[in-house]
């Protein structure tokens, strides 16, 4: 009984055609809300300029070739990904204890970590929108790398060293 009264309501609703908006804003005190959205539109960024730059027939513009971009910082960023697997794994396996290793490992988390922002800062932080903001957040890439460096060096000649540290924690 409730599926033959269901779909009755639902023919009914599909013929009777779109409700004007003024009609829904004037039945009810609810704010006008639009259709298939659940909250209200907001612009994060500011509208781009609305300005054409050439003609349709231009071509698109192809960057000079540069060695320190593109292929060369993908190779690099994976042998330091790929790196990171041996000496993560070495010092737990070997059971010793060489600060040399240590060092090297933090090194390249350190290196790792850095790539891996400035990519995701060069990815969505577009120049030709955004200059100051850009130039900001690489500061503060560079700023943070150097402060986290530091607390490595100081954790690694003051203290027990990283490797030990995860030992530690993982056997408490």
């Amino acid at each position: 009984m409730a599926s033959i009264a269901r779909s009755a309501l639902l023919r009914q609703v599909a013929t009777a055609g779109p409700v004007p908006r003024q009609v829904i804003a004037s039945s009810s005190r609810a704010l006008p809300v639009a259709t298939f959205h659940t909250s209200a539109r907001r612009n994060l960024l500011p509208p781009l300029p609305q300005k054409v730059e050439g003609t349709v027939n231009d071509p698109a513009p192809v960057p000079e070739p540069s060695p320190s971009h593109g292929s060369y910082h993908w190779t690099f960023d994976r042998l330091v990904a790929a790196s990171l697997i041996p000496l993560t794994v070495t010092p737990f396996a070997a059971g010793s204890l060489n600060p040399t290793l240590d060092a090297l490992l933090c090194a390249t988390i350190l290196i790792h970590s850095h790539t891996g922002f400035q990519s995701i800062i060069i990815d969505y932080v577009p120049t030709w929108r955004m200059p100051r903001v850009r130039k900001l957040f690489n500061w503060g890439l560079k700023a943070a790398t150097a402060v986290v460096g530091l607390a490595l060096y100081e954790f690694e000649t003051t203290d027990v060293g990283l490797v030990e540290t995860v030992k530690r924690v993982w056997t408490a």
